[in-house]
């Protein structure tokens, strides 16, 4: 499956990457560089999925996953965490912010795509 991804991410080389490996498996790439954009974009386009940076400028991804999930128009679309947060409890506040799943950072090039096309499956059933 084709998808409209929107990545909500301030490194502008994690960025990159992240696009040229999801590009190169088709998939359409809407990049945001802060949450505040992150969630205006996800509210004009309603991507099919979310790739959500927690260490964002202002509001941090936790605040942005929480205001996506009070969307209505929103709340079903998976919002998955790809973050160098990985301590103890990173990953149950990610998901307990309203995101669908949780990634860490520094990505595999070889998984990534992979770990991302199983939430876009998922959200199909």
């Amino acid at each position: 499956m084709k998808a409209n991804i929107l990545i909500i991410e301030d490194n502008e080389q994690n960025l990159y990457l992240i696009t040229f490996i999801l590009e190169s498996r088709g998939h359409t790439i809407i990049p945001a560089m802060d949450g505040e954009s992150g969630i205006r974009i996800a509210g004009e386009i309603k991507p099919d999925i979310i790739l959500l940076d927690i260490q964002l400028p202002g509001l941090d991804g936790y605040e942005v996953a929480k205001r996506l999930r009070n969307n209505p128009d929103l709340k079903n679309i998976p919002i998955v965490a790809v973050t160098s947060y990985a301590m103890v409890g990173d990953k149950e506040k990610a998901l307990e912010s309203g995101c669908t799943g949780y990634i860490e950072k520094p990505i595999n090039p070889d998984t990534f795509p992979v770990e991302v096309e199983k939430f876009l499956k998922n959200s199909e059933e």
